[in-house]
């Protein structure tokens, strides 16, 4: 009955937000956030920890590893540039998350070398979730679409290699100086597209990215992607009520769009 429950709201919402698209026609260009919402993380890294760790036999519960250098990683990097310039990028975070998460589970077998294949080499090859690549060219026939994202130009130019992404631009924080969820990181996205934030749709599976963005003027789509984190679940897979499209899948937001 709860299931029935939630599936009936879900549908509500999306019909009341369908209903609302005409607000949307101002939009120019669609900023995708890209380690989460486009490529799946979490089987990437939690492979690579596992055949690394089955070189040693060590055993481990891989995906709450992987999980930990998500959140070891991403804390270096949020609000990254606000008292003074960035001295690292994603790539040196990954490497330190790295690090650490083989201190704290007792993985000092892994060497140097298979390290880095973890913290380079899976991060650039990360697949995409297999919903967008064939839903991005849609929405490249109407918006400008990129990638707008606090990992490296280069981890998104590979994994954009790999996966057969053609972006229309790729804005990374790293140019910018200021990393989400500083206002500066939205609002210097808005000035390389030459667009008002008003013009710019934020597409992300995440409320505090989604947040800030509506905060400088931003529209806003949140796209679930229930199995980001694994079996432990997204810490905030409930769309907050402010956004203006709430979607469970890409083919579902070109809809909603019109492309």
């Amino acid at each position: 009955a709860l299931s029935r429950c939630v599936k009936s709201s879900t549908k509500f919402l999306n019909l009341n937000w369908g209903h609302s698209i005409m607000s949307l026609d101002g939009i120019k260009a669609l900023t995708f956030d890209t380690g989460g919402t486009i490529l799946d993380w979490h089987t990437g890294f939690s492979t690579a920890f596992a055949e690394a760790g089955a070189k040693h036999g060590l055993e481990k519960d891989w995906g709450a590893v992987a999980n930990d250098l998500r959140r070891k990683s991403l804390g270096r990097m949020l609000r990254l540039g606000e008292d003074e310039p960035p001295t690292h990028n994603f790539d040196d975070s990954h490497r330190m998350g790295v690090d650490d998460v083989c201190a704290d589970y007792g993985l000092d077998a892994i060497t140097e070398a298979e390290r880095r294949a973890i913290w380079w080499d899976r991060a650039h090859s990360l697949q995409c979730w297999p919903d967008f690549p064939e839903t991005l060219p849609r929405l490249r026939e109407k918006f400008i679409c990129a990638s707008f994202t606090i990992l490296s130009f280069r981890i998104i130019i590979d994994t954009a290699r790999k996966n057969g992404l053609n972006w229309d631009a790729v804005i990374s924080c790293e140019a910018i100086g200021k990393y989400k969820i500083l206002p500066e990181a939205y609002q210097g996205c808005a000035k390389f597209l030459q667009l008002d934030v008003s013009n710019i749709l934020m597409v992300a599976c995440h409320n505090f990215d989604l947040d800030a963005a509506k905060a400088v003027g931003f529209k806003t789509a949140f796209v679930r992607r229930p199995d980001e984190w694994g079996a432990e679940g997204p810490p905030d897979p409930e769309p907050n009520p402010t956004h203006d499209i709430v979607v469970d899948t890409f083919p579902e937001l070109a809809e909603e769009l019109g492309a």
